[in-house]
């Protein structure tokens, strides 16, 4: 099965909103959880760990969120510890290759991708306005990203993927 999104390393961002839409960010990147449970529930346990040709399965996809989750709260903190650029990601995704997601159980990535997310988004409904404007260098973008722009690309890859599982459950 082919899929029919654009892939996500060939995406381009622009950031040209205002810093003010940080709240709406926290809230679509607080109900991706639920959305992941959402898209999931009532598929049959083998269409979960099918894996079309050489692409991830439903749950290896839910699997990488949850893989991610500590690149993002590394970012965060790049901000509150005022570093120059954000925390690289491994752009092969070893993590998400080598933890053989089909072999675990779906409740628990769900259950652990919930709690992750929360941990670390949490604590940014006390930030000020004027943190969320504060930049950093994206280090494969090369470009100045926001803290209100990663909550963006956050929400934007959690989309992607989320998108992606949906299709493999239809």
């Amino acid at each position: 099965m082919t899929t029919k999104l654009f892939p996500w390393f060939q995406r381009k961002f622009t950031f040209e909103f205002p810093t003010e839409t940080y709240a709406c960010l926290l809230m679509r990147l607080r109900g991706t959880p639920s959305r992941l449970e959402e898209v999931v529930a009532g598929v049959k346990p083998h269409l979960l760990i099918a894996r079309p040709g050489d692409t991830w399965s439903i749950q290896e996809n839910a699997g990488h969120l949850l893989d991610l989750e500590p690149l993002w709260e590394a970012r965060v903190r790049d901000y509150t510890e005022d570093k120059e650029e954000l925390t690289p990601a491994d752009l092969t995704n070893t993590k998400t290759h080598k933890a053989e997601h089909n072999e675990a159980n779906t409740r628990a990535i769900l259950e652990e991708f919930r709690n992750t997310r929360l941990a670390w988004l949490d604590p940014l409904s006390s930030f000020e306005i004027n943190h969320f404007g504060k930049t950093r260098n994206h280090p494969r973008l090369k470009t100045p990203m926001r803290l209100v722009d990663l909550l963006y690309f956050v929400a934007e890859h959690d989309d992607h993927h989320l998108a992606r599982i949906f299709e493999l459950a239809r």
